[in-house]
């Protein structure tokens, strides 16, 4: 998307092209994919309880560089993906130093930790569900997973168009892993 396209509807949309506009805006469901090799460094590393798949829609965040996929929306302020979480699936204890997260839930029940800084072992815990949220501030360790029967569908949004690697603190299952 243009820098043109995304200021005209701030400016008006007298004589902009308002079916091109809305097409380059537009992420349809069936044009998306559950991408299960972006995190797969970390099924690898852990086992299948790691295995996630990604759906991306605006931007790639911080799991890989997707610049040339065209069906993603390109990010100019946040990214929006979604999570596909298979029963029992694990996302391991990680850290986004420069940006917030947010996780909402549109299936399944997953339960979410934050963890504190200094002691990895130390947490606070809470099961969501269909159209719960949990913010979770830059810098606070976090984990996830799915305590559901049924696999568990989230949002992620990250709070900038292309945040850094997150760390895996000590505690973490995946210490010591890189891309």
């Amino acid at each position: 998307m243009t820098t043109e396209q995304t200021s005209a509807p701030e400016q008006g949309t007298q004589g902009t092209d308002l079916e091109q506009l809305i097409d380059s805006c537009l992420a349809t469901a069936e044009s998306r994919y559950e991408d299960w090799d972006t995190l797969g460094f970390q099924a690898a590393k852990g086992g299948d309880k790691f295995k996630r798949a990604q759906i991306r829609y605006i931007g790639s965040g911080a799991t890989g560089d997707h610049t040339t996929d065209d069906r993603i929306l390109q990010a100019e302020h946040f990214t929006f993906s979604n999570m596909l979480l298979p029963s029992g699936s694990v996302g391991p204890e990680h850290t986004h130093h420069d940006v917030e997260e947010v996780f909402y839930v549109l299936q399944g029940r997953v339960e979410f930790a934050v963890h504190d800084v200094e002691d990895g072992t130390k947490k606070a815990t809470r099961v969501l569900g269909y159209r719960d949220l949990l913010r979770v501030p830059a810098g606070v360790p976090r984990s996830l997973r799915t305590v559901s029967e049924e696999d568990a569908l989230i949002c992620v949004i990250i709070g900038t168009p292309k945040p850094q690697l997150p760390t895996y603190p000590p505690s973490s299952e995946m210490y010591g892993v890189t891309r």
